[in-house]
């Protein structure tokens, strides 16, 4: 009795002390953002901080004793689940997607993150998401097979549905429209040509509307749009996915770089539509997403033409979910009702999708006897404006246009804020051409299967390493197969272009050098029995195919007449050439200039001179053999001789150091390789020679230029000599400006810059004349600290934007228990297969001063 009694009088205050951590449960979030906004606000004062800070951590006590704000809502949905769990929803018939997860490395460590927030995303569709720690729990054939563990599964109907390599799933957005894809794989169609879209027309004829989306790559955003809006609206429509191709001829759309979009197919017979052999289109204006596509359907669904008996400010606007649609109204005349219905669904067809037609039928008001057309936008307070037309296409046109507008500000507030992230118009240009996979019929691909095959049936194997998700790769692989239509149509037969996708052929990109491949993408050029030679040059088809036509022919190559050397001095390439002249082939000099040769293939063009003809032609230019003669591009007609080195490497020195233009020029080519003598630059910024007399005047500063470079010897040795011209590189005026730290100055100008362990930036005095003897004069009042600079080198560096991530190794690290595994488990298998790497063998080669080891084929 008594303690009825103390439960009956203490039930009151329970019940205010539930409610009350219920409350607290509710507003705690709110009002912690809103102390922490006013803490911020009053950071400067350090009674109202103090005050915050006791608020805030009274807040935190209240948050934590009622179990959390969020609570239940902040829970994943993403399901751990046992291998009991999994049997049990196996057969239930549930569908499930599920990852098998074995071990934990940083690159299955991001898809899990994902596929933790693809779990809320498809649990909307039935499906449920889930792990399996293959370490706690058992389940055979996911759990044993190594080779698994790259791959998640979709489980539908009781038994395996689909697998998925994490390479295709690597996001949410790429999870969900997979998932999707594989699900709704017999109710979406996929189209490649015009004819597939013919027949599919054909079908649905008098049956339902298509809905066809483009989309620039699967796993993208748009295709997990289209993906959704197909299973809540597959029923209803026919959805269609394509991703280029002849298609998108048919839909009027020439560029390949046009952004994701979609068409409705006005498929069922329409009132007022003549049947043709095609159906009607019509293109959604806006960008795609989940949101405008589902306002898109609706409004495909709205009367072709709605007549009104009112005055249009009588018309109530536009109900949901079309209270964002213009709305244009035709007056219509009793005499005259049929024609202007036909031209009031002349109108609604060109308009669909933009504004909804309404034919007004109403008593000859002074509207109408003034103007015979009026529209009205929600935007604009629903104010009706009154029109005379003389035709409809003024009324097109000022709809069409302005969708055009906004179509094209939402595409620029798009591009635009992915640029402002890009570092320049390099990054720019490949974001905008990303996703691109250029047509790859003109090259070969090439794999760890046929990799010996393809080398040892072709002179010289140009192969391009490169990852498909890396839209830099994508860029170089356009270049690459224009160099091999280039070399089609010159019937080049004995050079073949390959590619390599590294993120399908990892083993072979680890193992065709002796460091895997870890920089993307890369050029090597491989012969039968030779080691792998790595293209450093720039990437542009223009260098790639100067530089494989160079490595075409033999180095050094055998020349036994004076016709043949002739040939070979004076041929169609501009490039270095060098000679080798020796009495004996046999003797050891010539192993020494073949191996420099080897070095210098697609750089210098090198010939062998046959012992009597090499008599012959040192007697004819005053030297010894043996003896190298060195014929420079900048210098064609003249030579300069180079005795020969003890070894390869001191003659490359050699040969690059006559090869070498006293005065270069800079350019985009040549500035790496200036760039690593580690000189300070005496630059020279030369204007555009319009006329005769620009041109003079840059051919006597050249001249100045060059007496400095002579007289100057020694004193010249710590300065790297150069010039920039304008006109060959439009960028000179923005170096210069950068150089000094403000507007470019009236040119020409003379600058000394990049200065070892030095940031000052000089400039020669405008007001001087430019002459061998006044810039040495200047150059040496530099050195005593005499001259002002006249700005600053930045200090700034340009780290990589992230920290490199050696996948490859992850990948193959990952593999490497399988691949013994299955090395014990199959060993006769294993001995008829071909392995890469039995068939390499190292070679140590020097490049650039850089030591470099490369496989021999």
């Amino acid at each position: 009795m008594c303690f009825y009694y103390v439960f009956t009088c203490l039930m009151p205050l329970i019940t205010v002390l539930i409610f009350f951590q219920c409350f607290v449960v509710i507003i705690c979030a709110t009002a912690a953002r809103l102390m922490l906004i006013m803490c911020f606000s009053c950071v400067h004062s350090p009674l109202l901080t103090m005050w915050c800070s006791c608020c805030y951590a009274l807040i935190l006590l209240l948050w934590t004793s009622s179990g959390g704000c969020t609570g239940k809502a902040n829970m994943s949905e993403l399901i751990q689940v046992t291998s009991a769990d999994f049997y049990e929803k196996l057969h239930s018939g549930k569908m499930m997607f599920i990852y098998f997860e074995l071990q934990v490395s940083p690159s299955l460590a991001l898809f899990l993150v994902e596929l933790e927030k693809s779990a809320e995303a498809l649990k909307d569709y039935g499906v449920l998401v889930g792990k399996l720690n293959c370490n706690r729990e058992h389940v055979h054939m996911y759990c044993t097979d190594h080779r698994r563990a790259h791959t998640a599964f979709l489980f539908r109907g009781g038994k395996e549905f689909s697998g998925f390599d994490l390479d295709t799933v690597f996001d949410v957005n790429s999870i969900v429209s997979e998932v999707l894809f594989a699900v709704l794989r017999d109710e979406v169609k996929y189209v490649h040509t015009d004819a597939d879209l013919v027949a599919l027309e054909k079908s649905c004829r008098g049956r339902k509307d298509m809905v066809l989306g483009y989309v620039s790559s699967l796993g993208s955003p748009e295709h997990r749009s289209m993906m959704e809006s197909a299973y809540v609206y597959g029923s209803k429509y026919q959805f269609i996915l394509i991703t280029g191709g002849p298609v998108l001829k048919h839909l009027g759309v020439n560029d390949a770089s046009f952004s994701s979009r979609v068409w409705f197919l006005h498929c069922r017979l329409n009132d007022g539509v003549a049947v043709s052999p095609r159906c009607p289109l019509t293109l959604m204006k806006k960008h795609l997403s989940t949101l405008s596509l589902h306002s898109f359907l609706q409004l495909m669904e709205a009367p072709l033409v709605s007549e009104v008996y009112d005055d249009p400010p009588l018309v109530p606007p536009p109900q949901f979910p079309y209270q964002n649609t213009p709305q244009v109204f035709l007056f219509a005349h009793p005499a005259t009702a049929h024609l202007d219905r036909d031209t009031a669904s002349a109108l609604a067809w060109n308009l669909r999708g933009v504004a909804l037609v309404l034919l007004v039928h109403s008593r000859r008001s002074a509207a109408q006897t003034e103007y015979n057309a009026a529209y009205r936008r929600p935007e604009e307070s629903l104010e009706v404006k009154y029109l005379t037309l003389h035709s409809l296409d003024e009324l097109l046109q000022l709809f069409k246009d302005e969708g055009q507008e906004d179509e094209e500000e939402e595409d620029e507030e798009e591009e635009g804020s992915h640029h402002e992230s890009l570092d320049d118009e390099i990054s720019a240009y490949v974001h905008d051409k990303r996703g691109e996979v250029p047509d790859m019929d003109s090259i070969t691909e090439i794999t760890s299967d046929n990799l010996l095959t393809v080398v040892s049936q072709n002179p010289l194997t140009v192969a391009l390493f490169y990852l498909k998700w890396d839209a830099v790769s994508l860029t170089v692989l356009s270049s690459f197969i224009h160099v091999a239509h280039r070399l089609e149509d010159l019937e080049v037969d004995h050079v073949l272009m390959g590619a390599v996708d590294c993120g399908e052929w990892s083993d072979l990109c680890a193992h065709v050098t002796s460091q895997p491949i870890t920089t993307f993408p890369c050029v090597l050029l491989l012969r039968h029995h030779q080691p792998a030679q790595e293209y450093r040059g720039m990437l542009g088809s223009e260098a790639l195919h100067r530089f494989i036509m160079m490595s075409v022919s033999a180095a050094p190559l055998l020349l036994s007449t004076t016709d043949s050397v002739v040939s070979f001095l004076q041929g169609a390439l501009v490039a270095h050439r060098v000679l080798g002249l020796f009495l004996s082939h046999t003797h050891s000099d010539v192993s020494v200039f073949t191996e420099a040769s080897e070095t210098l293939r697609g750089d210098v063009l090198t010939g062998l001179l046959t012992p009597q003809l090499a008599l012959t032609w040192a007697a004819d230019h005053h030297v010894d053999p043996p003896v190298v003669l060195v014929f420079p591009s900048w210098r064609p007609l003249s030579s300069s001789s180079l005795s020969i080195s003890s070894s390869a490497d001191e003659l490359l020195e050699s040969i690059r150091a006559a090869l070498h233009p006293p005065l270069p020029e800079v350019t985009v080519e040549s500035l790496p390789l200036l760039l690593s003598q580690g000189k300070a630059f005496l630059m020279l910024f030369l204007g555009e020679d319009e006329d005769a007399v620009g041109q003079k005047q840059n051919e006597l500063l050249l001249e100045e230029m060059l007496a400095l470079v002579e007289r100057g010897a020694e004193k010249m040795e710590p300065y790297l000599s150069c010039w920039i011209h304008l006109g060959h590189t439009p960028a000179a005026g923005d170096v210069l400006a950068a150089l000094l730290g403000m507007p470019p100055p009236p040119l020409p100008a003379l600058v000394l810059s990049h200065i070892p362990s030095r940031n000052e930036v000089y400039q020669f005095p405008p007001s001087r004349h430019v002459s061998a003897s006044a810039v040495l004069q200047w150059l040496q009042s530099v050195e005593e600290g005499a001259e002002l600079p006249a700005g600053m080198l930045a200090e700034d560096s340009w780290p990589p934007a992230g920290g490199f991530y050696d996948f490859l190794k992850v990948m193959d690290s990952q593999e490497n228990i399988s691949s013994l595994e299955e090395e014990e488990e199959d060993d006769e298998d294993e001995e008829e297969k071909v392995d890469v790497r039995e068939h390499l063998v190292s070679k140590e080669t020097t490049d650039d001063k850089r030591p470099d080891t490369h496989w021999e084929l």
